[in-house]
């Protein structure tokens, strides 16, 4: 009992430790962010963040999968009822819309931040980040899919083209957003993005 009693504390611990880390990380990025922003965030010793992760690697590992199944629950909570697939589509761009002051006060995307920023630097980041993109296409590819299916959407759509057209606005959005300080790029993104969605519906 007592075992697993200091069990479940340490897995408090180290959850503790991700939830902190993860918007320093997205905003710092891995280079910018030392074992002291940690500690400081935390307020536990560096003995204690080492004595839950090996590393400064798995921390970092860590934080980007937190930041990204933050977005990914909201995400399938968002969609959870809908019955249209147009509708389930418009969940990406309205989340944008929604999440975008929130995202920019963390560091923007972590997806964005994180495959830009570890492209040289740290492969298993860069990996991890590529294929959060690599499932987001195919989850938009599995409802344009499901759409033609049902008749929802035109059958003529060209699905994978559409995933990668709708993945571009939308980071490509943020990313200027984020760089100009003006929103209406990431807005501008949306709502283009939202036309296309409506463009492929069949009414």
């Amino acid at each position: 009992m007592k075992q697993e009693k200091n069990l479940r504390k340490s897995e408090q611990t180290r959850q503790f430790i991700i939830e902190k880390a993860a918007p320093i990380f997205n905003k710092k990025g891995y280079a910018g962010t030392s074992l002291s922003d940690i500690t400081a965030a935390t307020g536990l010793s560096k003995g204690s963040i080492y004595g839950n992760f090996r590393n400064k690697d798995e921390v970092a590992v860590c934080a980007f999968e937190h930041n990204l199944d933050f977005i990914r629950q909201y995400l399938r909570t968002e969609m959870e009822g809908l019955a249209s697939y147009a509708d389930k589509l418009k969940v990406y761009p309205k989340t944008f819309r929604r999440m975008y002051r929130e995202l920019m006060a963390n560091g923007g995307c972590p997806i964005l931040n994180t495959v830009t920023e570890a492209d040289d630097t740290h492969p298993l980041l860069h990996r991890l980040a590529v294929q959060a993109i690599v499932s987001w296409k195919k989850n938009i590819i599995s409802l344009l899919e499901s759409g033609k299916n049902a008749g929802e959407i035109a059958g003529d759509t060209d699905t994978e083209a559409f995933a990668e057209i709708m993945i571009s606005l939308l980071e490509g959005g943020t990313l200027m957003a984020k760089a100009t300080g003006e929103e209406n790029y990431l807005l501008h993104a949306i709502g283009q993005t939202e036309k296309i969605i409506q463009d492929i519906s069949v009414c």
